[in-house]
């Protein structure tokens, strides 16, 4: 089967297949690509003539058909046009015409499996599972960031190897390295890598340098840079290019390949017919519609270009009680000894599959009377959804990868690349695992629809507080809990011989909610950090020393935080060591003594306060003279473009200033930093290791200063956790 797929200009199309002297093309002569066009109201009159009429007349329309489609999961077949064309650059400048045509009023008319992406597009019409059959080679290419800016590199990376000089130099290194590996997959730094070389060789005395495997076409452009907001945050997705016969990963522009490895996108392109390329720039979003695509396609049923659903008509306490999340318990403001967290696995997913909770059932007709779900009554069909069939088989891999994880790990000698290979796969289903739910509520969802969001949460507060209410009979205390995950200690009031073993109370819930329920840690301890502005307890900021064990669970405080310095996390966590070691704040306060004196004498690598800030809008677009701005100033003055979504990375060298000169670029020749501003972020992320014992930033620099009141030295004499 194969692994990549190239549309030429001409309407060919080119299956590349791996094979042991490199990867061969098979020229597809005759592929016409697929639309259909329908009613949108199932109501409406099936008169397709006219649209069929001007179809069959235009140029770029191979052929034209009447055929009998399901437009929808809830609709039965009805009349469609199929039409098909001869470019796949074609239809959606086909598909746009429908709206001119003054025959057909606006919104009367449909039009199906139009945005696609091209090779899944060609994999589902086709039928063919893009998966290699053999192993992909690989090769990397990467320049520095101060590189981005030149038309021509001066710093090139050939699979690690630095190569500085010339721009022929370069050329001649990196055609050898295609020679002598002929990879299958080309992975880069940055996208723009591609067009540059090719610059630089059109520039130089260098013949016949090309990228591609296919003699007539070098590469070609498949979409430009495009900032974009997603759920309140600013995203930017750079320039898109193919090269015939390679696969293109881009390193700045790849959510799978970054967070988990090539075995887990290979596993998710089986699962979602989309080939390596597309997979690897593709969102979480983009690959679990791939996936129901691929079940709607099994079931004969059309995707829409547009979503359309309506929402279910609510009487106005419906609205209300829908409108809530998952359940939350305040957490505990402190430190708690002997901390057991127990997590149902992969909640939401499970809910899905045990409750038949899916868009083409949810608010059936046929049980309108029924109320399957709890608090908004809702009904759930008895048929069997496709979200169900979509979801289960991912959830039954992901429980068979992990239990292949655990043998590993406990076998003598285990095999890291086979865990690495386990991980990977692992991870990468999780990942869509985690987005199922939300994308349920997403607007823009092919098949998503909003009562399916709202049942899910219904359920899962259920389960949560039956959870609750059955660990807190059996003599435990819940410190915290938050959607599926549970945090007890046990009970002060209930004896020991009088308190249920934690193991079994967690499979009478699993037996009861139908969902497992999972000894996820035991913690030493576990400290819940208050909100800053209050004393309650912030939801999702904690830190706990596991059991048995040298490591540290951290969630939420500066060390989890992805623009934290290298240098404060280390801070963070040698302070935290010394919190579980000696159990005393003294101890904590000294560290950070330390860590101060360590900044103020110049001690500490520029490297190790380099701050990574995604920038939310071009730089005309600040009001206010943050560090961003003047990060960004640098970069403009470099010619270095830094586009909304995109990160930016800077050592703070003067904190007073407002223009560019308080901050210089992580790639710049840095000679001093704001010994001052460091400090200051010191001391924010101590308050966050002993704000669960009551110290505020106040009360520590009273401390350093040697000023500790009354209070605070009758606390610290105690010299123990509370």
């Amino acid at each position: 089967m194969p692994y990549k797929i190239d549309f030429l200009e001409d309407g060919r199309v080119l299956e590349w297949e791996p094979a042991a002297s490199g990867s061969e093309a098979t020229v597809v002569e005759n592929y016409t690509p697929r639309f259909y066009v329908g009613y949108q109201s199932p109501d409406a009159p099936a008169d397709l003539s006219t649209l069929r009429e001007v179809y069959e007349q235009h140029p770029d329309v191979v052929g034209v058909d009447r055929l009998n489609r399901k437009p929808g999961f809830r609709r039965t077949e009805e009349p469609v046009l199929a039409v098909d064309v001869n470019h796949v650059g074609r239809i959606v400048p086909l598909a746009r015409q429908i709206r001119q045509l003054s025959e057909y009023p606006v919104g009367d008319l449909a039009c199906f499996n139009i945005d696609l992406s091209r090779e899944f597009r060609y994999c589902l019409e086709n039928g063919i599972d893009p998966i290699p059959a053999t192993e992909l080679s690989t090769l990397r290419l990467s320049v520095p960031v101060a590189e981005t800016s030149r038309d021509a590199y001066t710093e090139f990376s050939v699979d690690g190897d630095t190569v500085t000089g010339s721009a022929e130099k370069i050329l001649t290194t990196v055609q050898a390295a295609l020679e002598d590996t002929n990879p299958d997959i080309l992975a880069c730094s940055t996208s723009e890598i591609i067009p540059t070389l090719y610059e630089m060789a059109a520039a130089t005395s260098v013949e016949d340098f090309t990228l591609s495997r296919w003699p007539d076409v070098d590469y070609q452009q498949l979409a430009g840079r495009s900032t974009y907001s997603s759920y309140g945050r600013v995203g930017h997705s750079p320039a898109r290019y193919n090269v015939p016969g390679r696969a293109i990963i881009d390193e700045s522009n790849t959510f799978f390949y970054g967070e988990t490895n090539l075995d887990g996108v290979l596993n998710l392109v089986s699962r979602s017919k989309k080939p390596v390329q597309e997979l690897a720039w593709a969102s979480i979003g983009n690959v679990l519609t791939a996936i129901q695509i691929c079940e709607a396609h099994d079931r004969g049923v059309l995707v829409p270009w547009n979503s359309w659903r309506h929402e279910f008509y609510k009487p106005m306490g419906t609205l209300h009680d829908a409108d809530r999340g998952g359940f939350i318990f305040a957490p505990e403001v402190g430190i708690h000894e002997n901390v057991h967290e127990l997590d149902f696995s992969s909640l939401y997913p499970n809910i899905i599959c045990t409750r038949n909770v899916s868009p083409d059932v949810i608010r059936c007709e046929c049980h309108r009377d029924r109320s399957d779900v709890p608090e908004l009554d809702y009904s759930i069909c008895d048929k069997r959804g496709y979200l169900v069939d979509v979801l289960e088989p991912i959830i039954e891999a992901r429980d068979e990868i992990k239990a292949d994880i655990r043998r590993e790990q406990q076998g003598d000698k285990p095999d890291q690349d086979r865990l690495d290979e386990l991980e990977g796969r692992s991870g990468a289903l999780k990942w869509i695992l985690v987005a199922c739910f939300g994308y349920q509520g997403f607007s823009n969802a092919k098949f998503g629809r909003i009562e399916c969001h709202e049942a899910i949460n219904a359920f899962a507060r259920e389960i949560l507080l039956e959870a609750k209410h059955r660990l807190e009979a059996g003599g435990w205390h819940v410190v915290h809990g938050i959607v599926d995950s549970i945090w007890v200690t046990p009970d002060p009031d209930v004896d020991d011989e009088n308190r249920e073993d934690l193991e079994t109370l967690a499979t009478e819930i699993t037996d009861c909610v139908e969902i497992r329920l999972e000894h996820e840690a035991h913690y030493d301890w576990v400290a819940f950090v208050p909100q800053c502005e209050s004393d309650a307890g912030a939801l999702t900021k904690y830190f706990g020393k596991v059991a048995g064990d040298n490591d540290f669970k951290i969630r939420g405080i500066e060390a989890r935080q992805r623009s934290t310095p290298p240098f404060i996390e280390d801070v963070q966590r040698d302070c935290l060591d010394r919190l579980d070691a000696t159990r005393s704040p003294d101890a904590v306060l000294g560290r950070l003594e330390r860590a101060i004196d360590e900044l103020q004498t110049g001690n500490i690598t520029v490297e190790r306060l380099v701050e990574r800030n995604r920038v939310s809008k071009p730089l005309e677009g600040y009001s206010q003279n943050t560090q961003n701005v003047a990060a960004l100033k640098r970069a403009r003055e470099q010619d270095l473009a830094v586009h909304p979504g995109q990160d930016i990375e800077y050592v703070v060298v003067d904190d007073e200033k407002s223009s560019r000169d308080r901050v210089a670029l992580a790639h710049e020749a840095i000679e001093s930093y704001d010994a001052s501003y460091y400090e200051t972020q010191l001391v924010r992320a101590i308050e966050s290791v002993l704000s669960p014992l009551g110290w505020d930033r106040s009360d520590i620099r009273r401390e350093l200063s040697g000023e500790r009141d009354a209070v605070l030295n009758s606390f610290g004499a105690t010299n123990e956790l509370s």
